[in-house]
């Protein structure tokens, strides 16, 4: 399988009217002002750090691509679509609303090389749709999946977890919607709170409580696996890493973690071992032994080994060893018991 690169290029809000009670896109991206000069800039700064034979891809994200003035978006197009010409990159992607899809739209970008669409499917709960303001329905969600689908791109969904009025069972629904609809990935975004936000407003008022880092691991690790189990490549957990999300004056609360990804496949770990040391009904003081997949040793036993504390804490053993194999496949695990001494 060939390396893949994106190329992202924020568009920092320009495609959106909405503004939704979470968005504070200017922060997010860490871009306040956008200027197309830079674009080829950028693009060849990235090239000339690309070994060959890598798969690469120009991404225009942080906005509503296909929401921005029309004659922008198809500059932009064509600055890309110069670079698929020469071979220097495979496609395009680009990530959008649900409303901002058509079938004018679609021909667009399927007639300068885009290959996947990035959706906004936050929640496909009409309660969590009004209380975040999204302005638009789970009937255009759904309207928009379809034509993306039917006009032969690839699906991305991109959901929130925490949002106003969401559970985790209305995370599962949202869930369930995206692998429905045939979608090749996922990103998972537990709600950050930022200020300048109606959300931040929400928060301080006590109308909002953000999520806890705990409950954001959790409910996060269900939808991963959940996708894992239906073969939808979870692309990312949580905000990109960026100094200004860090910054009091920026962020006011919930889960922002610079490793919530990675926390994230410790606790999938650890619920799959959980699960199949049950299975195994091991007696206290046993010997334990765990099986992953080559190079998930450090993911399956979690950072500061908070994965073997807790199995300890809940099977007693005498030992528990993480071992490598290469019969497995990453998130893959079998697990057995060595004699005692």
């Amino acid at each position: 399988m060939k390396n893949h690169v994106n190329i992202p290029i924020f568009i920092p809000h320009l495609g959106c009217k909405n503004m939704c009670v979470f968005c504070n896109q200017r922060t997010i991206s860490g871009v306040c002002e956008f200027d197309i000069s830079n674009v080829r800039r950028i693009i060849d700064d990235a090239l000339a750090t690309v070994r060959d034979g890598t798969e690469v891809e120009i991404a225009f994200f942080g906005g509503s691509f296909t929401g921005i003035d029309y004659n922008l978006m198809i500059s932009l197009l064509e600055i890309a679509y110069e670079y698929i010409k020469c071979g220097k990159v495979t496609s395009v992607r680009c990530s959008t609303r649900p409303d901002y899809i058509n079938e004018d739209i679609l021909t667009v970008l399927k007639k300068y090389g885009v290959r996947a669409i990035e959706l906004g499917l936050q929640s496909v709960d009409e309660d969590v749709l009004n209380k975040t303001k999204r302005g638009h329905s789970f009937l255009d969600e759904d309207r928009a999946c379809r034509m993306i689908i039917d006009y032969g791109f690839e699906l991305v969904g991109q959901m929130m977890i925490g949002l106003p009025g969401s559970t985790l069972e209305s995370e599962i629904k949202t869930c369930d919607f995206i692998i429905s609809k045939s979608a090749k990935g996922a990103r998972i975004y537990p709600t950050v709170v930022f200020r300048n936000t109606e959300l931040c407003e929400l928060a301080m008022a006590g109308k909002y409580t953000p999520l806890q880092l705990e409950d954001a691991i959790e409910r996060s690790a269900v939808i991963y696996e959940r996708f894992r189990k239906a073969h939808v490549n979870v692309i990312r957990v949580g905000l990109c890493a960026s100094e200004n999300l860090a910054d009091e004056s920026t962020y006011y609360g919930g889960p922002n973690h610079p490793a919530l990804g990675e926390l994230v496949i410790n606790r999938v770990y650890f619920n799959i071992i959980k699960e199949e040391v049950s299975k195994l009904n091991p007696k206290k003081g046993d010997n334990l032994l765990i099986f992953v997949s080559k190079g998930s040793l450090s993911k399956a036993i979690g950072q500061n080994k908070i994965n073997k504390k807790k199995l300890t804490d809940i099977f007693s053993p005498q030992d528990i060893s993480f071992i490598e194999t290469e019969n497995l496949n990453e998130l893959e695990v079998s697990v057995g018991l060595r004699e005692r001494k």
